[in-house]
């Protein structure tokens, strides 16, 4: 191979760097790890405009990491590939591990983060499978019909002040959402300590629980 060749293919691969090199790029990705949305969706939940949001989902499509498909007037975006959810929570992990900066920002974003009981994934499985455990899914529906871990229930944040009395008291409540940079599973786990339960927060998302080779469930859209 020549020199000309090889810098060409880091040149390419380059192009991956560049493209996540934006904390707004990111915010979309770590979004569509969750379920594909429309730019309208994306740009609402990343609180962007929808011309901006389009504008970053074409450096990633261009990229390779995202596709956009067309469902009749709507062009809906999901993740080019599997690998491109390992990439997001990789990236995270290296981030919050060899940054103290992050760490620091995370627990500013997250304040009560290091006071709330955790879960690991190994004893919540021990735990679902003894029926000792309860699992909450904080996210927006949306989310947890694209994909959850086995037996969750879907509370969104919003909806849960409303439903805390119909939560059994025998069990553990396990609350978790996007993953560590996620705050939805704190607040919600704030509300179930608070109304009396015993609670427990899952630091990892949907895309850990899939990297450990674990089934993820899917619903259908509610009507």
């Amino acid at each position: 191979m020549s020199r000309p060749d090889k810098e060409h293919l880091f040149e390419l691969i380059a192009q991956v760097a560049h493209a996540i090199a934006n904390p707004h790029r990111l915010e979309l990705l770590d979004l569509l790890v969750q379920a594909p949305r429309s730019v309208e969706q994306l740009a609402t939940a990343a609180a962007l405009s929808v011309a901006n949001a389009s504008q970053h989902l074409q450096r990633l499509k261009r990229a390779g990491l995202v596709v956009g498909e067309r469902q009749g007037t709507t062009i809906r975006y999901r993740l080019a590939d599997p690998s491109v959810a390992r990439l997001w929570t990789e990236l995270r992990r290296l981030a919050l591990a060899q940054q103290a900066d992050a760490e620091r920002a995370l627990d500013r974003y997250r304040p009560g983060r290091r006071r709330y009981p955790r879960i690991s994934l190994k004893e919540l499985r021990t735990g679902l499978a003894r029926g000792t455990v309860l699992l909450l899914d904080a996210r927006p529906t949306l989310e947890y019909e694209a994909g959850h871990l086995p037996g969750a229930l879907s509370i969104p944040l919003a909806e849960l002040p409303m439903r805390l009395k119909t939560l059994p008291k025998d069990k553990l409540i396990v609350t978790y959402c996007r993953g560590t940079t996620c705050v939805d599973a704190d607040e919600a786990l704030e509300l179930v300590l608070a109304n009396g339960r015993r609670g427990a927060r899952l630091e990892e998302s949907v895309a850990e629980w899939r990297e450990a080779g674990y089934r993820v469930e899917r619903s259908a859209p509610a009507h």
